[in-house]
């Protein structure tokens, strides 16, 4: 059976995933969903070719995991896909957020996307795509959202290393880093602190921003950047100081905010 997996399945990117995914990819018997929300998973039934099996779980429980490998020992599925748009951020100064928030977010945003992937990559067949959900975050240091692009710099630099491993296999590695994204993310990233207005102004269509990563990802392009602005901002940041950048943001935040 030849399967994809996508965490996060519930909102935003991961569900976005799910539907292009089931949309265009004929040759995918079943697409497995994860989220902590079964309602929003079930949501999906009928709505893509292929079928869907929905697996509730919260990714960050050891346990949890754990009763999900058991079923890929059993069903030992052919895994086409695998993504991982599961994650969360917080808009905030370092010393205001919640130190547990903190904890949480690198819980997740890191160490369940480095288990999820450990765990389906036996499973894994040649020719597979692997897309991690980063961000144009981990360009560059930000100030106010420290802990959430520090974990989508790691997320980026997991998937370079990983994709660099895995081509022996024929199986690419694609990490998607889209500037901001007009979804549900910023219901939760706000809830501590507001969004810069300059970043608002540059909210990106969701569809649009996954089609273009299964497109790079098929393709094996190890990076997928949607939009001129964020291709852009890619390569300031690898020929400006990042000191430079970041005292200009943080003008900016302060003269718009």
């Amino acid at each position: 059976m030849k399967i994809a997996i996508i965490t996060g399945a519930s909102s935003g990117m991961g569900r976005q995933m799910a539907l292009e995914i089931g949309d265009q990819f004929g040759g995918i018997d079943q697409i497995w969903l994860i989220a902590r929300r079964e309602d929003r998973l079930k949501e999906l039934e009928g709505r893509m070719p292929a079928g869907i099996r929905c697996f509730p779980m919260n990714i960050t429980s050891l346990q949890e995991r754990q009763t999900f490998l058991q079923v890929l020992k059993e069903e030992k599925p052919r895994v086409r896909f695998l993504v991982n748009a599961a994650g969360f951020g917080k808009i905030g100064r370092v010393e205001e957020i919640d130190m547990a928030l903190d904890a949480d977010m690198i819980r997740l945003n890191c160490e369940a996307l480095c288990a999820m992937t450990r765990l389906v990559l036996p499973y894994m067949s040649r020719g597979g795509r692997i897309i991690q959900f980063a961000s144009a975050a981990s360009f560059l240091p930000q100030p106010r959202f420290a802990v959430y692009a520090a974990t989508k710099a790691f997320v980026l630099s997991y998937s370079r290393a990983l994709g660099a491993e895995l081509k022996n296999r024929a199986i690419r590695v694609t990490a998607v880093c889209p500037g901001p994204v007009e979804t549900e993310f910023f219901d939760i990233a706000e809830s501590t602190g507001k969004i810069a207005v300059y970043k608002r102004l540059m909210m990106a269509d969701p569809k649009k921003v996954v089609r273009k990563a299964l497109r790079d990802s098929c393709v094996g392009k190890p990076v997928s950047v949607f939009g001129l602005t964020m291709k852009a901002f890619f390569l300031l940041c690898k020929v400006v100081p990042h000191s430079w950048l970041l005292a200009v943001m943080t003008a900016m935040d302060r003269e718009l905010s």
